[in-house]
């Protein structure tokens, strides 16, 4: 049991060459990136308590999650131990799960997804997380299967990369879901998708926010 502890006992090992810059570090920028979760993830839990104030306290656990993720992408970079490779893996699907159970929307997903959103702001934003998908996904394919390519250039970063796209990824898609969420199962609060620090600016971080409340809301 001790062994899975041990550095180096996974079987996975990205293409950052190991200890290069650190001896207590197997691959330090894979590490080190993982830090921006603990940016991100704040900031997120932040912008949508309105919403999440409204529609379900479980919307916190999405980005609280996320942060596990962070805390476990550094120990398993760290030191590509089997554990930290296990921990890292679960706490992603947990986020997934809790996703899931969370916004699989109670009045049958797919019509909506059917029904074309002539909104153009959710448009924007639908297409654009789209974009930073591809990116992350495209970055974590790359490095996976790519690494001799970038080993010659020598650079051997996509993984660290990864980290950063996928976090920007998760918030504008998480949005995107959250908002068709909210105009279904929250429509009195009146839910829009805005931009933080400014609404006006074209590559802010995404969130919901809402103008009514339960309060306001109409009872026959």
């Amino acid at each position: 049991m001790a062994g899975a502890f041990a550095y180096e006992s996974s079987e996975v090992d990205w293409c950052e060459d190991n200890y290069r810059h650190s001896d207590s570090v197997v691959e330090y920028y894979n590490t080190v990136s993982s830090f921006i979760f603990f940016i991100f993830s704040p900031l997120m839990l932040y912008l949508l308590h309105p919403y999440a104030r409204e529609r379900s306290w479980a919307v916190h656990l999405v980005w609280t999650m996320m942060i596990f993720v962070g805390l476990f992408s550094i120990y398993f970079h760290m030191t590509l131990s089997y554990v930290g490779q296990m921990l890292d893996e679960i706490s992603i699907l947990w986020v997934l799960a809790i996703g899931y159970a969370l916004w699989f929307p109670r009045r049958h997903f797919p019509n909506f997804i059917k029904n074309s959103c002539t909104n153009p702001k959710v448009l924007r934003l639908a297409w654009v997380s789209v974009g930073w998908w591809v990116l992350a996904i495209g970055c974590w394919l790359s490095d996976r299967f790519l690494c001799n390519f970038w080993k010659r250039i020598n650079f051997c970063y996509l993984h660290s990369i990864w980290h950063i796209l996928i976090v920007v990824a998760t918030a504008h898609g998480s949005t995107v879901i959250a908002y068709f969420d909210a105009t279904h199962e929250i429509p009195y609060a009146l839910p829009e998708i805005k931009y933080w620090p400014r609404d006006d600016w074209p590559v802010g971080l995404p969130y919901i926010s809402v103008k009514g409340s339960s309060r306001t809301q109409k009872k026959c």
